[in-house]
C-alpha cells in the first residue's frame, strides 16, 4: 500500500528538522522541544492509520495538528532569536504550514463523513 502524501511529507519534514538540529550548538532545551514536536507530527499520523475508530483517527490527527502549531512556535522563536537564518526558517515554516493545511483538510473530511 502506498504511503499517503501526508505521511511522506511529515517524514521528510522530520528528517529536515533532525538534520537542522544536528548543526545547532547550544540552546539544547529549545532544540529538544523542536525535535520532539516535529517528529511527533508524523508519529501521530502513522498511529492514526491504525486507529480503532473514526473518533480515534480524528483524535490522532488533531494531536498531529497541535504538534504542527507547536513546531511553528519553536521555529519562529529560533528565527527571532537569530538561531535560524531567514532562508532556512522560511522553508521549514512553509513545509510545516503545508502539513498543517493537509491535516486540517483531513480532519474536516473525516468529521463530515457519515
Amino acid at each position: 500500500m502506498a504511503e499517503s502524501k501526508l505521511a511522506v511529507a511529515s517524514m521528510d519534514f522530520a528528517v529536515k528538522i533532525l538534520k537542522l538540529c544536528d548543526g545547532i550548538k547550544g540552546h539544547y532545551s529549545i532544540v529538544n522541544q523542536l525535535e520532539r514536536s516535529a517528529t511527533s507530527i508524523g508519529a501521530n499520523i502513522r498511529e492514526a492509520n491504525y486507529a480503532h475508530s473514526k473518533p480515534d483517527f480524528v483524535s490522532k490527527l488533531q494531536i498531529s495538528l497541535k504538534e504542527c502549531y507547536e513546531t511553528e512556535y519553536w521555529l519562529e522563536l529560533m528565527l527571532k532569536a537569530d538561531i535560524l537564518n531567514d532562508e532556512i526558517a522560511k522553508v521549514l515554516l512553509h513545509d510545516c504550514g503545508s502539513i498543517r493545511r493537509m491535516l486540517v483538510s483531513s480532519i474536516n473530511t473525516m468529521k463530515n463523513k457519515e
